[in-house]
């Protein structure tokens, strides 16, 4: 049932992403009642491959030309209009809508007039300044979007998945290879379990007893496009969106050296392995074991393997051959961060974009013990943001949630108020002092220059309204870069103000990343892991913000939301 779901999430989203080109239109009707069709999946509970196509209709946000096509995709696997919009708009094309100021319209007029078909053929249409001789570009327009694809390709994310796809994907394989009679383990590797922000592929190492079974499975999966090669132990397949996945088949006993192997960096393991060497031992993916002879040391478990090398189990996330090793020998690897114990980062059914009620946001926090929540709905500054009255009305409603709450929760009346060019906020000082708790961030002037970007920011930060700034680079992984700010000075500034700044658990964002939060760690500033949920099951996401933070080697007594309820309560009502 979670596979049919998925798959038809999979189909909505690629009819909307693809209809987008095909009209060149965001906003078109075909568009929204795709991704209305998508929200509405998302939230069903039901088995779908159950529902006839008069039974899809009554669910609110299906209406009958979706749930034909969801039927015709449970019964055949394919959607005609989804296949006929694959092949007038290839992959190389859909990337192209990635480059921060390149949308749909100007994507289509470059296919026609220039010939544009993927961003090499961009990148060439650059170089050759054929871009400004179109209608409605220019000069400007080339030299901007020559800047974005600059930025891309220094982030290194042109042809690598971002980990909002990756992730995913790799937890959809991975309980398909579970339910394979034999197999006793199934995870993914790679960079991804490193957490990697993009991944070059997925790796996905599986123990199991019938190694054919397990390749049947994988390449029958409806996410899989082509298979480029196949064997009993590994089976490597590309899936529609162009990701690469890796799955090894191993012995039980040999998962350890398997998953260690497959995990760390090139860096990591060869430090791994020249341990090993002057022990007179060997280190690969099947085990650690003597030179001369043969003979196993380890290999079951990643734990038993480190042990026996003089070394703790050091985490995933810190394999990247950042002195992790050295620290581990040394007895000083960074601690882990502690039970975060509230988010100030969350959205409701006030904000446009978002999908659960105060009722049920509240709920899932405390289902995870949380001692304190705010409430951040959208401002009036953003597309999807709210009414004054709208707020006042929220107000209310907290307060009196509060009081049958007692103290077993403490409720924050927040907002995320949008930070203009010119670091102007919302709303006027008076309406902003009203609110328990105000976060400000960057929604929109992505183009402004350095300069420009650090004061819009540091401006408010100056504002006595501002605790906290929300994800300070405004980068969406993959699609949009950051935008340049001078960090030292942000840093500085957020000491000065004692205004804290936020690790963002969106997948799509996890901003501050992890070289920014390496750079800053010494600092005095404060940092608060949220999850920015739009809807009540996104709380979890500030599990992905603690793993960046961890990542980054973040000092655990510098995140107020992980480091103790007395001092997180404390500075939540200070």
């Amino acid at each position: 049932m979670a596979d049919t779901k998925q798959d038809v999430l999979d189909m909505l989203r690629e009819l909307a992403e693809l209809t987008i080109l095909d009209e060149g239109d965001p906003q078109s009707f075909r568009v929204r009642a795709y991704e209305s069709a998508a929200q509405a999946i998302a939230a069903h509970a039901g088995d779908l491959g159950r529902l006839t196509a008069k039974e899809l209709e009554k669910i609110q946000g299906i209406g009958k030309s979706t749930a034909a096509k969801i039927r015709e995709l449970i019964e055949t696997g394919h959607v005609a209009k989804l296949d006929g919009l694959r092949g007038k708009h290839p992959a190389s094309v859909v990337a192209l809508l990635r480059i921060q100021g390149l949308g749909p319209k100007t994507v289509i007029k470059l296919r026609k007039e220039l010939g544009v078909q993927s961003m090499a053929d961009l990148r060439q249409a650059i170089a050759d300044k054929k871009l400004r001789a179109l209608k409605g570009l220019g000069d400007k327009a080339e030299e901007k979007l020559a800047q974005s694809l600059a930025r891309l390709e220094r982030e290194g994310s042109i042809d690598r998945t971002p980990i909002s796809v990756a992730l995913p994907l790799a937890e959809r394989i991975v309980a398909r290879l579970l339910e394979v009679p034999g197999v006793t383990h199934a995870s993914y590797c790679g960079s991804l379990r490193r957490f990697s922000e993009t991944v070059g592929d997925v790796d996905v190492v599986v123990a199991a007893s019938a190694p054919g079974a397990v390749m049947d499975a994988l390449v029958s999966m409806s996410v899989v496009d082509r298979v480029i090669g196949r064997g009993d132990t590994k089976t490597s397949v590309v899936t529609r969106r162009g990701t690469q996945v890796d799955v090894r088949v191993v012995a039980r006993e040999a998962l350890g050296a398997a998953q260690l192997y497959f995990t760390g960096s090139k860096g990591h393991n060869i430090k791994l392995r020249q341990r090993a060497l002057t022990r007179g031992w060997t280190l690969n993916e099947y085990a650690l074991s003597e030179i001369d002879g043969g003979k196993v040391i380890a290999r079951e478990t990643e734990e038993q393997i480190y042990e026996a090398l003089g070394l703790p189990w050091i985490p995933p996330v810190l394999r990247e051959d950042w002195g992790e090793i050295e620290a581990a020998e040394a007895g000083t690897l960074p601690a882990g961060l502690g039970q975060v114990l509230g988010d100030f980062h969350v959205h409701t059914t006030v904000s446009g974009d978002g999908k659960s009620s105060l009722e049920e946001v509240v709920a899932a926090a405390r289902a995870r013990g949380y001692r304190v929540l705010a409430i951040t709905d959208h401002a009036e500054g953003t597309l999807s943001g709210a009414t004054r009255d709208a707020f006042l009305e929220q107000r209310a409603k907290i307060r009196a949630m509060q009081a049958t709450l007692g103290s077993s929760l403490k409720l924050l009346h927040g907002v995320e108020l949008n930070i203009g060019p010119e670091g102007q906020l919302d709303y006027d000082a008076d309406f902003r002092a009203g609110f328990d708790f105000c976060l400000a961030s960057v929604h929109d002037h992505f183009d402004l220059d350095r300069a420009a970007q650090t004061r819009r920011v540091v401006t408010a930060m100056r504002d006595p309204s501002v605790r906290m700034i929300g994800h300070l680079s405004a980068r969406m992984i993959g699609a949009r870069p950051g935008i340049e700010l001078d960090l030292d000075a942000i840093v500085a500034a957020a000491e000065e103000t004692e205004t804290a700044l936020e690790v963002n658990g969106g997948l799509p964002r996890l901003d501050m990343s992890v070289d920014a939060l390496r750079r800053v760690r010494s600092s005095r500033a404060t940092f608060v892991v949220t999850s920015d949920a739009h809807e009540a099951g996104e709380l979890e996401r500030v599990h992905y913000a603690v793993k960046n933070a961890e990542r980054a080697w973040l000092p655990p007594d510098r995140v107020i939301n992980a480091s103790g309820p007395d001092r997180l309560l404390a500075w939540a009502t200070g």
